[in-house]
């Protein structure tokens, strides 16, 4: 489809800035490989002067304008921010959809989310009014001690591909509900909407520097936010453990707060007496949503022996009615990966699967009809050993690995044989077996009967090599607070300790 890229520069200070060093990166639409437009390319320089903007902007007039206003102030803002997105929806549907590939039907939800997550978190701001002061309960009469909660200052926001603006907005609505500025830096793969959100906080009249947006490549715009010495915390969504360990070292040289969501290898749990059809539908939901490039994916199936192969001859004849197309065209399921380098780290996941011995039931290739664009058939895989890099590794793509179980131990025991703990969803019938595998699921988030579906009012995070640190929900706000205790002594008594002179 032919729908103009705008053509952006740095979001800073409230102003539209080139980049220093006045360079750009080409903007690659990955349903046909070509390029429509570019971003521009941020390096340390701009990040400079992006971190100065905030700082300004968290301190101006002794933070009466942003950090120091009341909850139900800074509302009104994210509630514009939300009418705004809803009033423009269409418009960030359609740029969502080019630059990432994400099919149509999606990206409207996401977009209908971004809105949502402003308008909950305005909510969650008007409610910290109400916590300020806090009560605290004290064993001595005459000590009286309360609560603040105070924005954090600066933070640095660093979010991915797979769902630009809505994972943006995961971190840019609990930041500024708390009173923060922050410092964005989008994935250089999908930036285009983010960019277009620094018009909305314009419309919208947001205090120049509360929101800065650097687009540009990892080592040279988000490198040099983590290690500011003046940003004052980092949030990070979504990357790989070793990308997280950098963050965190450099994070670690100032005792620098950190919130890490490193990705997963989330597994499906399907016991005997399930409906095998809705559960085999929600099993590729789980896996094959936003092209396969989810965080969370279910990606591991673990199917009890007695129907497992009645289960997977259904997913099989399921996914091969998956409509593979332009993500415009109507009724599109799945789309293209996001890149190039994607495409190619995904086939050799299935390429090595199947040289290490595993069958590659259904899928494994491009679809024969397109001939351009980063597609890969939706892939189901079998005779699965534990010692396989499909088993143990995150693919990021639209491919699940099958292997079977014959008790609920054993089907535990698999579950949590993986460095990672993001998420984990169990179909049963018996819903006391669904509590005692939720509870011995070493995961942030469990889904029963279901998979995938994510709320803003419920917190999201991982265990274990997934990271730590809570996002939406009230816990989203509390990552961008710092508390504080302050007691007064209320009697007319002298305290004494000494004695008196």
């Amino acid at each position: 489809m032919a729908f103009p890229i705008p053509v952006r520069q740095l979001f800073i200070d409230g102003e539209w800035r080139e980049p220093l060093l006045k360079n750009r990166i080409p903007i690659i639409n990955p349903s046909t490989e070509e390029i429509i437009g570019d971003i521009p390319a941020a390096t340390a320089e701009d990040v400079e002067v992006a971190v100065v903007a905030a700082r300004k902007a968290f301190k101006r007039n002794k933070g009466r304008d942003w950090a120091a206003t009341s909850g139900a102030h800074r509302a009104r803002y994210l509630r514009a921010i939300a009418a705004k997105i809803t009033e423009r929806k269409d418009h960030f549907v359609k740029l969502e959809t080019l630059d990432s590939g994400k099919p149509l039907d999606e990206a409207v939800l996401d977009i209908d989310d971004v809105a949502t997550c402003f308008e909950y978190f305005a909510g969650q701001a008007e409610a910290l009014d109400a916590k300020q002061k806090a009560p605290v309960t004290l064993p001595m009469d005459r000590f009286k001690s309360h609560v603040l909660r105070q924005p954090i200052g600066v933070v640095g926001l660093i979010s991915p591909w797979n769902y630009p603006l809505l994972m943006a907005t995961w971190k840019i609505a609990p930041a500024l509900a708390a009173g923060c500025t922050a410092v964005l830096k989008p994935s250089e793969l999908a930036s285009v909407t983010c960019l277009e959100f620094g018009e909305v906080c314009n419309e919208v009249g947001l205090p120049p520097g509360v929101l800065n947006i650097l687009t540009g490549l990892g080592p040279d715009a988000g490198a040099p936010i983590v290690s500011h010495p003046d940003i004052d915390k980092i949030a990070f969504f979504t990357g790989s453990s070793a990308t997280g360990s950098k963050i965190m070292a450099s994070a670690a040289q100032l005792v620098k707060r950190v919130t890490l969501e490193l990705g997963g290898k989330s597994p499906v749990i399907m016991f005997e007496d399930i409906d095998i059809e809705t559960a085999v539908e929600w099993t590729l939901f789980g896996v094959f949503w936003t092209n396969g490039q989810i965080c969370s994916a279910t990606s591991r199936l673990l199917v009890h022996e007695s129907i497992a192969a009645e289960f997977v001859d259904r997913m099989v004849k399921w996914t091969k009615n998956i409509k593979i197309s332009d993500p415009f065209e109507e009724g599109c399921r799945l789309g293209p990966v996001i890149s190039k380098g994607q495409y190619d780290k995904i086939m050799k996941f299935i390429s090595t699967a199947k040289s290490e011995g595993a069958t590659i039931l259904c899928g494994g290739s491009r679809p024969e009809h397109l001939k351009k664009g980063y597609y890969i058939e939706p892939t189901i895989i079998t005779d699965i050993t534990t010692s396989m890099q499909i088993w143990k590794e995150e693919v990021f793509g639209p491919v699940i690995c099958v292997k079977t179980f014959s008790t609920e131990d054993e089907a535990i025991e698999l579950a949590n044989d993986t460095e990672y703990g993001l998420a984990g969803a169990v179909f049963s019938k018996d819903l006391e077996r669904c509590e005692r595998v939720t509870k011995a699921l070493e995961v942030g988030a469990v889904w029963v009967n279901c998979s995938q579906p994510c709320f803003v009012h419920a917190p999201w995070g991982g265990v274990k090599r997934s990271g730590f640190g809570r996002e939406l929900g009230e816990w989203g706000i509390e990552n961008y607070l710092n508390i504080k205790q302050v007691t007064s002594d209320i009697s007319d008594e002298p305290w004494g300790w000494y004695k008196s002179p």
